[in-house]
């Protein structure tokens, strides 16, 4: 098949055409052209004013409840989701069942999720079911095809667990994911600590929560000179304590999600269940500065987060609402809304991550395998339920306008288009 782009600006900088207007042809997956014009018949032709094309986007953190929540998302409608949100490559949390915490899980993910266009990268568990008290079998996941360990929603509690976590991917140079949570301190808070809680009549969760977790895991890192990624920060100290500690030397990253950059905790006064999620939204001083740490790439990449719930887990008293929404089709909108300068985020979205965790960075070139992102980060457009691709609804963006559309992807020599 014969696809042609026609005048898509370039946002590559490892290629000598980064910012350039370019026509672009795919032929079987194969970048076979580049050039100012190009005059050839082709099976599909994309035109667009202000056309943008990228190397593939790579989400860092997301859920899709396969195995074991089908009724929440399979891997089919998360792929989808995915697609629709510019994501060629995800990285998906263990959080299932069964638990990806054994190699025969992760190669269910793998194979399941090999025909797509979007490459599916599943996260091992730190321990077995992560439960947080034995080492999963880690060195196996690896062989199998883990990218990195977590425990998902489930944050690694005792250090000592955490130690050794880390000094056992050691050997394959893997990277360690955390949400920074201290249940020790926030076990019953629904949503981050501070006026509005008090106001609305709910328990807290404290900022020190998330920070004491952050500095505890930094230092394990330090101590051990592993690999460390937070993932889901969230507050203005959290972000000084890993740009801190990156000055040092450890080898900490960071993701934030579009959520804590574009959401604070005065849009729960209406007990939108939607937004509670966890780290919960904080104030609105902590969100502007997730806001200017993603748009001054101080956070090295995105994490989107998607959580989907079904109908009924929220819809429902805000005390028994389960954390989390979805967002995979909203991530560019959002940041892009916020953002100072597109080429920071388009680096946070596609090289970033990919250097974190380990993956060869594609290009634009001729004979290079086709592995883009096509968008315009001008047009206007508001989102509606009926541009969900999930099987779950919990989106908080809908009926909000946002600048900036993602187009389609080609990846895996197939073609998603919106």
């Amino acid at each position: 098949m014969k696809l042609l782009i026609k005048q898509a600006k370039i946002i590559c900088l490892q290629t000598p055409f980064h910012g350039e207007i370019k026509d672009i042809l795919i032929e079987d997956g194969i970048i076979s052209s580049i050039s100012d014009y190009l005059d050839v018949q082709a099976d599909k032709t994309i035109t667009s004013e202000n056309l943008h094309v990228s190397i593939g986007w790579m989400d860092v953190f997301a859920q899709f409840s396969d195995p074991g929540y089908e009724y929440r998302e399979s891997l089919e409608s998360g792929i989808a989701a995915a697609a629709a949100g510019g994501f060629t490559n995800v990285m998906i949390a263990p959080n299932t069942n069964p638990t990806l915490s054994s190699k025969t899980q992760i190669e269910y993910i793998v194979q399941k999720g090999s025909p797509f266009a979007v490459t599916i990268h599943p996260i091992g568990s730190i321990t077995k079911n992560a439960a947080g008290s034995e080492l999963a079998e880690m060195y196996d996941m690896h062989q199998s095809g883990a990218i990195a360990f977590s425990d998902g929603t489930n944050s690694v509690q005792n250090a000592g667990i955490m130690i050794k976590a880390l000094q056992y991917v050691l050997a394959n140079q893997s990277v360690i994911i955390q949400i920074p949570d201290d249940k020790n301190i926030s076990a019953n808070g629904l949503i981050n600590e501070g006026v509005i809680s008090t106001q609305l009549g709910l328990p807290g969760k404290p900022a020190i929560a998330e920070e004491l977790m952050i500095s505890r895991d930094i230092e394990l890192a330090k101590y051990t000179n592993s690999k460390l990624h937070i993932t889901g920060v969230s507050t203005r100290r959290s972000i000084e304590i890993i740009n801190e500690a990156q000055q040092l030397g450890v080898n900490v990253t960071a993701s934030a999600t579009p959520y804590h950059a574009h959401f604070c905790d005065e849009d729960l006064m209406d007990y939108n269940t939607n937004l509670k999620v966890n780290p919960p939204l904080r104030t609105k001083a902590d969100m502007l500065a997730v806001r200017e740490a993603v748009a001054e790439g101080v956070i090295n990449c995105i994490a989107s987060h998607h959580t989907p719930l079904h109908t009924d887990e929220k819809n429902c008293e805000f005390e028994y609402a389960k954390f989390g929404m979805i967002g995979l089709e909203n991530v560019f909108g959002v940041l892009n809304s916020h953002s100072k300068n597109v080429e920071t985020l388009i680096s946070q979205l596609t090289t970033n991550p990919r250097n974190i965790f380990g993956l060869s960075i594609p290009n634009i070139a001729e004979g290079e395998l086709a592995c883009l992102t096509i968008f315009d980060p001008t047009i206007t457009n508001t989102f509606e339920q009926k541009d969900i691709k999930s099987k779950s609804i919990n989106n908080p963006y809908i009926g909000q306008t946002f600048t900036g559309k993602v187009l389609g992807i080609i990846n895996n020599n197939k073609i998603v288009f919106n």
